[in-house]
């Protein structure tokens, strides 16, 4: 089923980016979207690159490219002001780490990005 197909509502595309700012499979992100309508909860999962204790979330809206939350381990270092207004997030041990959008609304359809090192990000090209 392709995107043409879906039904309407708020599209959530996921992006994995590696340790080297290239995308591949080193940090793997699931699902690879989601469509889900207004008020409802969406979930996703970031499992990061082996070895590496941090977790970075970030969010793409056309230009802008956003940052959410830092966690180390199971413990959130940064994030967003107001960030449970809408968000959770947690990397507990031996599971992927996740980022919750509790009640979804019209403006949070973008692309979400999950890294496991802050040099990744920084070394992102959007061309």
């Amino acid at each position: 089923m392709g995107t043409g197909n879906l039904p309407p509502g708020l599209f959530l595309q996921f992006l994995s980016l590696s340790s080297t700012g290239s995308m591949d499979t080193q940090v793997t992100q699931s699902p690879r979207y989601l469509v889900r309508g207004k008020k409802q909860s969406a979930k996703m999962n970031c499992i990061p690159v082996k070895g590496h204790s941090y977790v970075y979330w970030y969010r793409q809206k056309l230009e802008e490219f956003k940052f959410l939350v830092y966690l180390q381990n199971e413990d959130i270092l940064d994030k967003i002001e107001k960030f449970e207004d809408q968000f959770s997030a947690q990397c507990p041990k031996n599971s992927p780490c996740s980022l919750k959008i509790e009640s979804t609304e019209p403006g949070d359809s973008a692309l979400y990005f999950c890294a496991s090192s802050k040099s990744t990000v920084l070394n992102v090209s959007f061309s």
